[in-house]
Parts: C-alpha cells; structure tokens; sequence
C-alpha cells in the first residue's frame, strides 16, 4: 500500500535527492507547503520573498510495505538540525524552515513518537514543524528532480549523506 508525506528540509534540492536515495520510496515532487491560503499556486519567485508563508517541501510517496513512516521521519532527523530556526545549512528565511506536514490523524500519532524519540537526543527544543499539510502545490519543473539533472548543483546536504541513505534498510 502506499502513503504519501511531506517533508520541509530546507533547500528542496538536497531534501528531494536525499528522499529518492531510499529504499521504498516511489515518487517525490518539490514543492510549496503549509502558506497562505489566499496565495495559492506561488511562484518560487513569490516564495523567495519570505512573504507567502510556504515552506520548500518534497512530497514523498512510498511503499509502506518496504519503509514504514517512522522510519522515514527517523532519516528526516539525520538529514536536518532541528534546533535551527528558518535555517539550514546556508539558506536562511522562513522558507527554509524544517517540519513534516501529516494528511490523516493515524500519520499524527507516528510521527509524535518519532519527534519524542529525538527530542529526548537535545536539551534546547526542537524547531520542527509537526501540523496538518493545509495545502501544497507543486514547484515547477526547473527544480523538480534537480540535483539528479545538475549533479554539481549547488546543495547544503554533503554528499556522503546521499551514499548512507542509498544504504538504509528498515
């Protein structure tokens, strides 16, 4: 059976291209999260300017035969840090700000075990969104599939992260 998520990682790039590297996952999409309600269908253009209130988010769907979601939220955490607000690597602003956006109360639940797990790892608290995906539309295609397309593209992720997640097994 299949489920779908999103994941809000910072730079979409490396988020997306870390996610493909998994096994189970089906299908990714970049994108626009969790924004205005009276904005739909933003640009990457409006995006950038910090004044829609979307998130660069990678859709994922996957074979919750193959990976459960809890694991995948458990390699979300290692391909983030969650004590930084509206910023990851060198991207900076509220569209760059990390969280998982769920679409049924049962996705809730998993990952509010997941998100306990971790939190227990710091003392500070964990900046990563955890709420409902209110909406979500797709980024255009320039940033779809964009570091398997520019492998020398720029992204805040190393590259030995892409390898380890390539070797992850449920």
């Amino acid at each position: 059976m299949t489920q779908t998520i999103y994941f809000a990682g910072g730079c979409f790039w490396g988020t997306e291209h870390f996610f493909q590297q998994i096994h189970g996952v089906l299908h990714t999409r970049t994108g626009f999260a969790n924004g205005r309600e009276d904005m739909p269908a933003p640009s990457y253009e409006q995006v950038y300017t910090d004044t829609t209130g979307y998130a660069e988010t990678v859709f994922v769907e996957f074979d919750d035969e193959q990976v459960s979601l809890a694991f995948l939220v458990r390699l979300f955490f290692a391909a983030i840090d969650p004590l930084s607000l509206n910023r990851q690597g060198h991207d900076t602003g509220t569209r760059y700000r990390t969280g998982v956006y769920y679409t049924s109360e049962e996705q809730k639940a998993v990952i509010e075990a997941v998100f306990a797990e971790e939190q227990k790892k710091y003392t500070e608290p964990m900046q990563v969104e955890l709420l409902p995906l209110r909406n979500y539309y797709p980024a255009d295609e320039y940033h779809q599939n964009y570091l398997t397309k520019h492998p020398d593209g720029y992204c805040h992720l190393p590259l030995q992260l892409f390898r380890w997640a390539k070797e992850q097994r449920m």
